[in-house]
């Protein structure tokens, strides 16, 4: 079985619930992102327990403060034994460099991942906060930003990741969070797209939290978008 692309997020208040969940999948199936709420409510140890269960882990705490701090966060976030984690690529070039430095000596390098624009932004979100000129620029801008940074890659929305892919090749690794199975609500999410559009459209890896999570039946919502991905 091919490694798996999809990226469940733990969005769940409690470590009771969050391990109820992984319980019922395996390592095989997908992988596991621990975001702010869970990490506030069960800290490290969610992070440790999952590890220690065999799964990746994507540690989404979206790090932007100066860069000192943020290169100090990374490393204890390595420690962890994280699979994946991110920064925001708004902190700027020091501070995405500053967190690429501070890991290259840890023994398991997790990979490191420069957050572009939320996907619950659009153009009048971002006008509003005085970034004209559209999301796909901003996202272009930034990730570029990240690749000169040495970042092993970006989360974009599904829409932007045809031209990020275009951009910067196959080795820059595109994660997406955005990403709705048909007949599923959007939720928050403003620039989604199904499993099958984003994977054809570059993604490497989806975020997918809620359409599983509060699922009827969430191990079969998630075999069926594995399913859908398969064939690209």
């Amino acid at each position: 079985m091919s490694a798996p692309r999809v990226i469940v997020a733990l969005d769940f208040p409690d470590a009771t619930s969050a391990l109820g969940f992984a319980a019922r999948v395996a390592p095989t199936q997908c992988r596991l992102k621990i975001g702010l709420e869970l990490f506030t409510a069960a800290g490290p140890a969610m992070v440790s327990n999952l590890v220690t269960r065999g799964f990746d882990v994507f540690l989404d705490l979206k790090y932007h403060d100066i860069p000192t701090t943020v290169a100090r966060a990374c490393v204890q976030a390595a420690h962890l034994g994280v699979w994946m984690l991110n920064v925001h690529a708004l902190g700027g070039l020091k501070m995405m460099q500053a967190a690429r430095e501070a890991i290259e000596g840890v023994t398991r390098r997790p990979l490191l991942i420069g957050v572009t624009l939320l996907t619950s932004l659009g153009d009048d979100d971002l006008a509003d906060i005085g970034l004209a000129r559209g999301t796909a620029l901003h996202v272009e801008r930034l990730a570029g930003l990240a690749h000169t940074a040495g970042l092993d890659g970006v989360v974009c929305s599904p829409l932007e990741a045809a031209i990020v892919r275009r951009r910067f090749g196959r080795d820059f690794t595109l994660v997406t969070p955005g990403v709705r199975p048909a007949g599923t609500t959007a939720d928050d999410q403003s620039r989604t797209r199904t499993p099958a559009e984003a994977v054809a459209e570059g993604a490497d890896y989806l975020v997918i939290g809620r359409p599983i999570t509060r699922a009827a039946d969430p191990m079969a919502a998630l075999e069926a978008i594995n399913r859908e991905i398969q064939v690209h």
